[in-house]
Protein backbone atom coordinates (compact mmCIF):
# COMPACT_ATOMS: atom_id res chain seq x y z
CA UNK A 1 0.00 0.00 0.00
CA UNK A 2 1.10 3.41 -0.99
CA UNK A 3 0.72 6.14 1.75
CA UNK A 4 2.36 9.59 2.53
CA UNK A 5 3.96 9.81 5.71
CA UNK A 6 6.04 13.39 6.31
CA UNK A 7 5.59 14.68 2.97
CA UNK A 8 7.50 11.42 1.64
CA UNK A 9 5.80 8.39 -0.27
CA UNK A 10 6.12 4.51 1.34
CA UNK A 11 5.08 1.67 0.19
CA UNK A 12 4.04 -0.38 2.81
CA UNK A 13 3.03 -4.19 3.69
CA UNK A 14 1.46 -5.48 6.50
CA UNK A 15 4.57 -8.20 6.63
CA UNK A 16 7.01 -5.31 6.18
CA UNK A 17 5.32 -3.73 9.06
CA UNK A 18 5.71 -7.00 11.36
CA UNK A 19 8.97 -7.31 10.19
CA UNK A 20 10.57 -3.65 10.80
CA UNK A 21 8.80 -4.11 14.17
CA UNK A 22 10.13 -7.72 15.20
CA UNK A 23 12.07 -7.39 18.25
CA UNK A 24 11.36 -3.80 18.80
CA UNK A 25 10.11 -2.83 22.93
CA UNK A 26 7.27 -1.20 22.57
CA UNK A 27 8.08 2.16 24.88
CA UNK A 28 5.17 2.97 27.69
CA UNK A 29 1.89 4.28 26.02
CA UNK A 30 0.95 7.82 26.58
CA UNK A 31 -1.19 8.82 23.70
CA UNK A 32 -2.21 7.02 20.50
CA UNK A 33 -1.22 3.61 20.27
CA UNK A 34 -1.34 0.65 17.48
CA UNK A 35 -1.63 -3.09 18.32
CA UNK A 36 1.26 -5.49 16.34
CA UNK A 37 1.38 -8.76 16.60
CA UNK A 38 0.66 -9.22 20.47
CA UNK A 39 2.55 -5.67 21.73
CA UNK A 40 1.03 -2.01 21.87
CA UNK A 41 3.23 0.70 20.52
CA UNK A 42 3.33 4.28 20.88
CA UNK A 43 1.95 5.31 16.74
CA UNK A 44 5.27 7.96 16.69
CA UNK A 45 7.30 5.03 17.97
CA UNK A 46 6.32 2.65 14.85
CA UNK A 47 5.83 5.53 12.60
CA UNK A 48 10.08 6.07 13.34
CA UNK A 49 10.89 2.94 13.04
CA UNK A 50 9.21 1.77 9.86
CA UNK A 51 10.08 5.23 8.31
CA UNK A 52 13.48 6.22 9.51
CA UNK A 53 12.15 9.80 10.64
CA UNK A 54 12.61 11.67 13.27
CA UNK A 55 9.49 11.73 15.36
CA UNK A 56 8.83 15.54 14.85
CA UNK A 57 8.59 15.27 11.04
CA UNK A 58 5.24 13.91 11.27
CA UNK A 59 2.27 13.31 12.81
CA UNK A 60 0.33 10.57 15.11
CA UNK A 61 -2.30 10.82 12.48
CA UNK A 62 -0.49 10.02 9.46
CA UNK A 63 0.64 7.01 11.06
CA UNK A 64 -2.63 5.63 12.27
CA UNK A 65 -4.15 6.04 9.05
CA UNK A 66 -1.76 4.17 7.61
CA UNK A 67 -1.54 1.18 10.13
CA UNK A 68 -5.49 1.35 10.31
CA UNK A 69 -5.22 0.78 5.70
CA UNK A 70 -2.48 -2.05 6.82
CA UNK A 71 -5.48 -3.77 9.09
CA UNK A 72 -3.78 -3.02 12.36
CA UNK A 73 -6.20 -2.33 15.25
CA UNK A 74 -5.19 1.59 16.11
CA UNK A 75 -6.51 2.94 19.70
CA UNK A 76 -7.33 6.17 21.11
CA UNK A 77 -5.45 8.07 23.46
CA UNK A 78 -5.73 6.20 27.52
CA UNK A 79 -7.97 9.20 29.74
CA UNK A 80 -5.55 11.20 31.35
CA UNK A 81 -6.88 10.81 34.88
CA UNK A 82 -9.51 9.37 36.79
CA UNK A 83 -12.44 11.72 37.10
CA UNK A 84 -12.30 12.41 41.16
CA UNK A 85 -15.08 11.36 43.30
CA UNK A 86 -17.99 13.89 43.61
CA UNK A 87 -19.10 14.71 47.17
CA UNK A 88 -22.80 14.28 48.27
CA UNK A 89 -24.52 17.52 49.41
CA UNK A 90 -24.62 16.50 53.11
CA UNK A 91 -21.23 16.17 52.89
CA UNK A 92 -20.38 19.28 51.06
CA UNK A 93 -22.13 20.92 53.63
CA UNK A 94 -20.21 19.01 56.30
CA UNK A 95 -16.96 19.74 55.16
CA UNK A 96 -17.67 23.64 55.30
CA UNK A 97 -19.02 23.64 58.88
CA UNK A 98 -15.90 22.05 60.22
CA UNK A 99 -17.15 17.76 60.07
CA UNK A 100 -15.06 15.21 57.95
CA UNK A 101 -16.59 13.40 55.25
CA UNK A 102 -15.91 10.11 53.82
CA UNK A 103 -14.31 11.57 51.09
CA UNK A 104 -11.39 12.52 54.41
CA UNK A 105 -10.78 9.04 55.58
Amino acid sequence: MRCVIARYPFDLTKDGVLDSMKGVTPEPVTGESVTIGRRRYPVKQVGEVITRQDRRDFSGGEVTRAMARLGFTCHAAPDAAPAPTTATPVQTASALLGGTTSLDV
